[in-house]
């Protein structure tokens, strides 16, 4: 990394990993993204042909990470490659990370699900909700 100028760990490095990082969040001088460009890397993300389970997993985990609640087309193309891998567990792991990450703001995790609703139906998943999970 040091031979980047990065003073980061290769481990958090956007230079050093496949998984898409938070450059605009790094004050290393480089190029600041805008939203539009920061939903669109991680909608291409999720979109590989050829994401594997491990790769879905650190961008989701990396994803959470982020001072943010993820836009619903990002989730839409996290929740297809769960479908792809064949990957329930992890679909309603994602929504219930989202739900989590909404915090206080008692409308954003409904607001997500309205506007996931159609991918849902389409790859029949259930949220953690209509399984019951919210109640153990």
């Amino acid at each position: 990394c040091a031979s980047t100028g990065c003073f980061f760990s290769p481990f958090i490095c956007s230079v050093h990993s496949s998984a898409p990082l938070a450059q605009r969040c790094y004050s290393h001088g480089g190029k600041q993204e805008t939203d539009e460009e920061f939903d669109a890397r991680w909608v291409n993300y999720f979109n590989k042909a050829d994401i594997d389970s491990w790769e879905l997993r650190k961008g989701m985990n990396t994803l959470i990470g982020y001072d943010l609640v993820p836009e619903p087309k990002i989730l839409d193309a996290a929740l297809r490659a769960c479908r792809r891998l064949d990957d329930l567990a992890t679909a309603i792991r994602i929504l219930e990370a989202v739900k989590d990450k909404s915090g206080p703001h008692k409308d954003i995790y409904p607001y997500l699900i309205q506007e996931l609703r159609p991918t849902l139906d389409e790859l029949g998943i259930s949220t953690p909700e209509e399984l019951g999970m919210d109640k153990l």
